[in-house]
């Protein structure tokens, strides 16, 4: 029998009592935030099982569920699922054996924890990145545009890509990814696959073009663009949102619901189909040059990097020509401690290794059982990573972290393509 892992668990604050011991928790770690994992599942996906979750839980909120194959990171995001929980998809911070929403402590510190120019514009911390971690691949669809997503009360979500080799040593069934629309397409083309949704395979595929996908190279992903992600398991750097409309009647033979077509459409055009095909952002789709306008190699930033450690881009570039996330990955080897600063505020993940951050050890497990609580996430705020932090390995093996950060962080960042003008220092 699977010992109980609930005695590890922290009790939960109510967001009137926060305040202390966000307070509590801030000076102890000197503005570094240790988080606790945020596994969300979906009804309609197959667990890709890479992600450390323990086999036995998998289903551990009932196969009624779906199969739990994301966890997000730093979210303040709620996760759009049937029959959630009240705090589906939110993150939540731990200390001292009690545990308080991320977004409470955002409300809390405001300027300090996410930074003055994001509080300013946004009152919240208003992205958040995730494993995805599916078997094989999903539907061919999207996420609506900041236009679309309004009528319906929500945000537009673009998102990116990245494929950690620490997490993926296994492809799974299909490790290639349709996106776009093959140049030459039709609003009338994508129309009749909505028309033919009940006949089987509607073939929106058929009007696509897949591309395999490489280990430690990703994409970005804008609102309105299609996309049928494959099975390699994927750190997603994204806006702040949940809402997405599949476009794919049969997935591997599995029946897509109409539902989820227009789980984001207002009620009186779930059946206009005209409206439907609108809401895809076209130029971007039929783009004759998709891979060479979205496809990124990390690329390192000299500046952020030294004698035994080293910091890549590996989401980056601009989406409209705004800055609206990007993310980088350290490494740093064994023995080897130094002190980083940061623009802004962003949150962790550790992919391997073991060390310290600051006054909080890191370390990555080799599997998590559904509720227990490791020291392989924290989230830095906007106060901490100004002033800077040590950043230590411990360990025997390279200490390895990816970290996301909010919009107009950074005063540039690389543009798409510019890792073909690296050196080869980029591809250690």
């Amino acid at each position: 029998m699977k010992e109980c892992s609930c005695k590890n668990r922290s009790t939960a604050v109510k967001k009137d009592n926060v305040g202390k011991i966000f307070q509590e928790a801030m000076n102890a770690g000197d503005g570094i935030l240790r988080l606790i994992p945020n596994w969300v599942p979906r009804n309609f996906m197959h667990p890709g099982k890479r992600i450390k979750l323990a086999p036995t839980d998998w289903y551990a909120l009932g196969i009624h569920r779906g199969g739990i194959d994301e966890r997000w990171f730093g979210s303040t995001t709620e996760a759009a699922n049937d029959n959630r929980a009240d705090d589906e998809g939110l993150s939540y911070v731990k200390f001292n054996g009690e545990k308080f929403l991320l977004r409470d402590a955002v409300a809390e510190g405001k300027n300090a924890v996410v930074g003055e120019s994001i509080w300013k514009k946004y009152q919240r911390w208003p992205i958040y990145s995730k494993f995805f971690d599916n078997a094989g691949p999903i539907c061919h669809h999207m996420h609506q545009m900041e236009k679309d997503a309004k009528l319906v009360g929500q945000e537009g979500k673009p998102e990116a890509y990245y494929y950690p080799p620490q997490l993926n040593a296994a492809e799974n069934h299909f490790d290639y990814t349709f996106m776009g629309l093959e140049p030459g397409t039709t609003k009338a083309d994508v129309r009749k696959c909505l028309e033919d949704w009940n006949k089987g395979d509607n073939g929106i595929l058929d009007l696509s073009k897949a591309y395999r996908l490489k280990r430690g190279t990703g994409w970005v992903v804008p609102a309105g663009v299609l996309h049928a992600p494959g099975s390699l398991c994927t750190y997603e750097p994204q806006w702040g949102s949940d809402v997405f409309g599949m476009f794919q009647s049969l997935v591997e033979g599995r029946e897509v619901p109409w539902d989820l077509l227009v789980k984001d459409v207002p009620k009186d055009k779930h059946k206009d189909l005209d409206f439907i095909v609108e809401m895809l952002d076209w130029d971007k789709n039929v783009d004759p040059f998709f891979k060479n306008s979205n496809y990124v190699e990390p690329i390192i930033d000299k500046n952020q990097s030294g004698d035994g450690y080293w910091d890549k881009w590996i989401t980056y570039g601009k989406i409209d020509g705004k800055q609206l996330f990007s993310a980088k990955e350290l490494t740093v080897l064994p023995g080897v401690k130094f002190t980083l600063k940061d623009p802004g505020a962003s949150s962790w993940i550790f992919v391997q290794g073991h060390g310290k951050v600051g006054k909080l050890e890191v370390d990555t497990p080799t599997m998590i059982h559904y509720g227990e609580e490791p020291n392989d996430e924290i989230y830095v705020t906007a106060e901490a990573a100004q002033k800077g932090f040590v950043i230590e390995n411990t360990g025997s093996d390279p200490l390895v972290a990816l970290r996301y950060f909010g919009p107009d962080v950074h005063k540039e960042v690389p543009n798409i393509g510019d890792y073909k003008k690296c050196d080869c220092q980029c591809k250690k």
